[in-house]
């Protein structure tokens, strides 16, 4: 099995990574490290969770290491673009824990917060800069940074800035930049604009695939709950009260969405808040330490603001709403069953919802358990899915007389029926 020593790092990273308890590299790691190290283009196909940040992370602080000049001021030698100011954060923090041993110059830019810190930053040049693409194109045509000694340059979950519209901003950032640099490309699947975008960017890439397009992770246990519009948030409270739920991320669709399902919960007693784009820097970050520390039971959170979350310790992922876009379920439900822990995906399906269900599992290729086991499972809208019935309410015959499993109708439900202490859809696999 490979060592990070192995990989020919230098020592104060190796320190570093000792400290950190980090002996073996995962695999996009052990199969990226070695080809940048040599200095070839990299196309690195990985899903989140996956240690990418280290990835590129070890590399260019090596290279810094051995290369001691100091930036000039004004300019860049290394370049992260990453699509969210919480990704943003996570990264630079990357930086910061495996370089904590060499003597280097950092900062991140993002929108959001008033710019001054940011260019006084930038004014004295910068080994590694961590940006997303709209506010360092501001910067850019403001004249505060110059990017022509750029040698290094990363493009953290591509696809990610393709959702979010950045690609023709990233194009703009890449004709600035030194024809002669090193470039990688980290995307969790490639589509066609992204295949393009890499066609653009890398020259002669080294391919690295560590997990199938739109894989999921086999950690995760996952589960559809069928349930009425209406009675969605009494099923999340009821999800939510139980012991085993130490840490839980629920998705919505829309930033008001989530709201509203955060403000449920704390009336109900459960501790939340949300995260999404329109909240301040400063309120997003709050409310990541309070989850992290465990003041927050759950984070109501929107695919975008989401991408940025790295949180050990997430037992359950909950999509309150299903994403209209297959692939967002693969990223959602990847925030749990990180580093090396086991984790539950529940997600809530609603009449309107089926087809949505159907695309995500022919994108994953696997059939999503049902899980009946509550209170409010809905039947009705359960033979709709299996019997390929889109209509609401279909007309679906059920096949034989239908088992009552609570209540099924579209009125909303007073107390739950009595369940087990810890229900199945709460309880860990193997327990």
């Amino acid at each position: 099995m490979t060592t990070f020593a192995e990989l020919g790092l230098a020592e104060p990273l190796l320190f570093a990574l000792s400290a950190e308890g980090y002996t073996t590299p995962t695999p996009i790691q052990a199969a990226a490290i070695p080809q940048l190290l040599a200095g070839h283009d990299v196309l690195g196909i990985a899903q989140t969770g996956t240690g990418k940040t280290a990835a590129f992370a070890l590399p260019i602080l090596h290279r810094l290491t051995e290369d001691k000049r100091r930036a000039a001021p004004g300019t860049v030698r290394a370049l992260v673009l990453v699509p969210t100011r919480e990704l943003a954060v996570q990264v630079a923090d990357g930086f910061g824990t495996y370089g904590r041993n060499i003597r280097y110059r950092r900062a991140m830019v993002f929108g959001g917060v008033g710019q001054g810190p940011q260019v006084r930053a930038m004014s004295g040049g910068l080994d590694v800069l961590v940006a997303t693409p709209g506010r360092l194109i501001d910067l850019l045509d403001q004249g505060h940074v110059r990017l022509d000694q750029v040698t290094t340059l990363v493009l953290d979950e591509a696809d990610r800035m393709l959702d979010m519209g950045f690609i023709p901003a990233v194009r703009k950032i890449a004709s600035k930049l030194p024809v002669k640099r090193q470039t990688l490309l980290f995307s969790a699947t490639m589509p066609k604009a992204i295949a393009d975008l890499a066609s653009f960017l890398l020259r002669e890439p080294v391919r690295v695939e560590v997990t199938p397009v739109a894989s999921t992770v086999d950690r995760i246990d996952q589960k559809v709950m069928f349930v009425t519009r209406e009675n969605k948030r009494n099923l999340l409270v009821d999800v939510l009260s139980h012991s085993s739920v130490n840490r839980a991320i629920v998705f919505t669709r829309t930033k008001h969405g989530a709201n509203r399902v955060a403000e449920q919960l704390a009336k109900s007693g459960v501790t939340a808040d949300a995260i999404h784009g329109n909240k301040s820097q400063n309120a997003r970050q709050r409310a990541l330490e309070a989850f992290r520390n465990g003041e927050v039971r759950a984070l109501v959170a929107t695919d975008i603001a989401a991408r940025g979350i790295d949180v050990d310790g997430v037992t359950h992922v909950v999509n309150f709403e299903l994403p209209v876009e297959p692939e967002s379920y693969v990223h959602r439900i990847g925030r749990t069953a990180r580093a090396g822990a086991d984790g539950i995906a529940l997600s809530f399906c609603d009449a309107e919802e089926v087809s949505y269900l159907r695309q995500i599992e022919k994108t994953i290729r696997q059939t999503v358990p049902i899980e009946p086991d509550h209170a409010w499972h809905a039947e009705p809208i359960a033979r709709m899915h299996t019997s390929g019935d889109r209509r609401p309410g279909g007309g679906a015959a059920p096949r034989g007389p239908a088992k009552p499993q609570g209540r099924t109708s579209g009125k909303p439900a007073g107390k739950p029926a009595a369940k087990p202490a810890v229900p199945a859809h709460a309880r860990p696999r193997g327990k």
